[in-house]
């Protein structure tokens, strides 16, 4: 299902701030809504929106922001082995309700709430979220899903269930965006895990920069 046609949603009733204006720790605004135009809108201004537990909405910008430049990615020797051996296939866009499960099925808790997992379900629908999902036996372990704009894809979140299948999902990811175009892969916050896979963190400036540029791209995931 690569390539779904992608629906514009009806426009956000809210007006996006300006993320230069967060605090220090990267918090823009609190409160409105997850309707397809907001949460468009907000990813278009370098704006994503991050819940606590408890469900209240928040809406972030860090400063520095990470990034996967696609040309950086880092595959190791034993990562492309259980690429090519490991037993493991690769689908895009065949199970993302069940990627956004596993991504959320966490022992420590997790910031997709129903109220995120149905939001995102909706923007899958229209066409603007898109899922990677990795199999093993013809059983799902491992995957990620995220937001295309342009040439612009914001990656949520990823999952595995065996060794290295997140990686894997990854990967994949990372060659298909550069095949359809794509400039720009976010990542949100550089982790010592993601920082491994070539992931680097660069200042806001400069990702409102690069995201203007690649939203517009004529790209298709």
């Amino acid at each position: 299902m690569a390539g779904m046609r992608r629906r514009e949603p009806l426009l956000s009733r809210y007006r996006m701030p300006d993320p230069r204006a967060a605090l220090a720790n990267g918090l823009v605004a609190s409160g409105g809504d997850l309707e397809p135009g907001t949460v468009l809108a907000a990813y278009r201004s370098g704006i994503f929106p991050w819940p606590d537990e408890s469900g209240r909405l928040f809406w972030w910008s860090p400063d520095p922001r990470a990034i996967l430049p696609l040309d950086a990615f880092h595959e190791s020797r034993r990562l492309a082995r259980r690429r090519r051996s490991g037993g493991f296939s690769v689908s895009m866009n065949r199970a993302c309700a069940e990627v956004i499960d596993g991504c959320g099925d966490r022992t420590e808790g997790t910031w997709i709430t129903p109220a995120m997992r149905a939001a995102y379900l909706e923007l899958h629908e229209l066409g603007w979220v898109h899922s990677v999902e990795v199999w093993k036996d013809a059983r799902l372990v491992g995957g990620l899903y995220g937001v295309a704009i342009g040439g612009f894809f914001a990656a949520e979140s990823m999952f595995h269930m065996a060794t290295d299948a997140s990686k894997v999902a990854l990967a994949e990811l990372v060659e298909h965006l550069d095949r359809s175009r794509f400039s720009l892969l976010d990542v949100q916050f550089l982790t010592p895990h993601l920082a491994s896979l070539g992931a680097a963190a660069i200042s806001r400036d400069d990702y409102l920069a690069r995201l203007s540029l690649a939203i517009a791209v004529d790209a298709r995931f």
